[in-house]
């Protein structure tokens, strides 16, 4: 087996150990090649400095000289290629926006499930 040797390692940041763990807390992952675990750093590593830099040329970060928590959810939530991280980075809503959502959803739900029993006692009438 090929082992990463320490010049390689200081080509990523990221610490493989960690990335190991990661690795294998999946049930898939038996065992984890050593070219695979520097490989997998790496890509993820490109990965988050290109997130990054994107959020940042499209972000109000330019303006503050600084990238933010809002640009990053902002490039999840607009641009196509980020979206499947929306969830992971959503949008930062106050609380009492939250709370006020979450009455909304439960009056909805509500109204709609008193629509699907109108809707089958008028097939029972039928």
């Amino acid at each position: 087996a090929a082992r990463v040797s320490s010049g390689e390692n200081r080509l990523v940041s990221l610490p493989l150990s960690r990335i190991r763990v990661i690795m294998k807390s999946s049930p898939e992952v038996s065992s984890i090649n050593q070219d695979a675990l520097f490989l997998t750093a790496k890509a993820t590593e490109l990965f988050v400095q290109y997130l990054a830099t994107y959020s940042y040329k499209h972000g109000r970060g330019k303006e503050k000289n600084a990238l933010t928590y809002s640009d990053l959810s902002h490039t999840a939530e607009e641009c196509e290629t980020f979206q499947f991280l929306a969830d992971i980075l959503p949008k930062k809503i106050l609380a009492s926006k939250y709370l006020k959502m979450l009455e909304k959803e439960k009056r909805d739900g509500e109204v709609g499930e008193d629509d699907e029993e109108d809707e089958d006692e008028e097939d029972e009438n039928e």
